[in-house]
């Protein structure tokens, strides 16, 4: 197997955590930009035990200590540098401060300045990498590009108020815009997949996971119609960093995820 070196935003989050741990397990370098590297340790123990201190594990990991909306520009062109793959699992703290408060647009600036720092590696070196970018987004969330199916009139009116009143929902509506905005013929060296969970649960260790093109279910249906745990989550995500062909079937598109029953 190709060892790849991937970066991790959001790796102390409840799925970048297992992101870290799945690319760890699979002798792949990781890079983690967190507040806390503790954190992450101990997050990374309470998914497996003892993996902090397992060598085999953890000596691949390399973290950086800080707010992603604090790094410079060039501090993140040095963490986007030799990356085959960026992942962002960025989200808001779902209190008060997180929903309504400053940055409103943390996820949108954030991969727009990841973007950026990509291209501009690329721009700079003599032998251009290719990178993958993998964005989390959620069902609810509908495809710029089209494709979805018409939301009911009450879904739309669910909607509408979340993109109002809550700022999160329209910070991760506006991140998947900018990102399908990316052509491949812009930069076909830095492609994109918006990976779009449906109901997400963190129970549960994952087994198997299905992907489709469009959401599966209403907002309104339930679990009963269909979860996704953040550690399948977490598998697809991994899967496409590292298997080619997978990756060739879902890039520019904004894949959902089942978890399959």
């Amino acid at each position: 197997m190709t060892t790849t070196t991937t970066l991790v935003v959001g790796a102390t989050g409840a799925t970048g955590r297992h992101v870290v741990l799945k690319l760890l397990q699979q002798k792949q370098n990781v890079r983690a930009i967190v507040r806390s590297k503790e954190r992450l340790l101990n997050s990374l123990d309470e998914i497996l035990p003892n993996s902090s201190s397992n060598l085999h594990i953890v000596a691949r990991l390399d973290c950086t200590e800080a707010s992603i909306l604090d790094l410079g520009d060039d501090e993140l062109k040095d963490l986007t540098r030799g990356c085959d793959a960026v992942v962002c699992c960025l989200g808001h703290n779902m209190n008060f401060k997180g929903l309504f408060l400053p940055p409103r647009r943390l996820v949108k600036t954030s991969v727009k300045r990841l973007f950026h720092a990509i291209e501009e590696n690329q721009n700079s070196s003599f032998s251009r990498r290719k990178t993958k970018f993998i964005l989390m987004g959620s069902d609810g969330v509908a495809n710029p590009l089209g494709g979805d199916d018409k939301r009911s009139l009450g879904e739309r009116c669910v909607l509408g108020i979340l993109r109002n009143l809550a700022p999160p929902h329209k910070d991760n509506e506006r991140a998947a815009s900018f990102i399908v905005s990316k052509k491949k013929e812009d930069n076909p060296d830095l492609e994109w997949t918006v990976i779009r969970p449906t109901d997400l649960v963190s129970d549960g260790v994952g087994t198997k996971y299905e992907l489709f093109s469009k959401p599966q279910k209403s907002l309104f249906a339930g679990s009963s119609h269909g979860v996704a745990t953040r550690a399948n989550v977490a598998r697809s995500m991994v899967d496409m960093i590292l298997a080619d062909d997978l990756w060739d079937e879902w890039k520019f598109k904004m894949p959902v995820v089942h978890d399959l029953i």
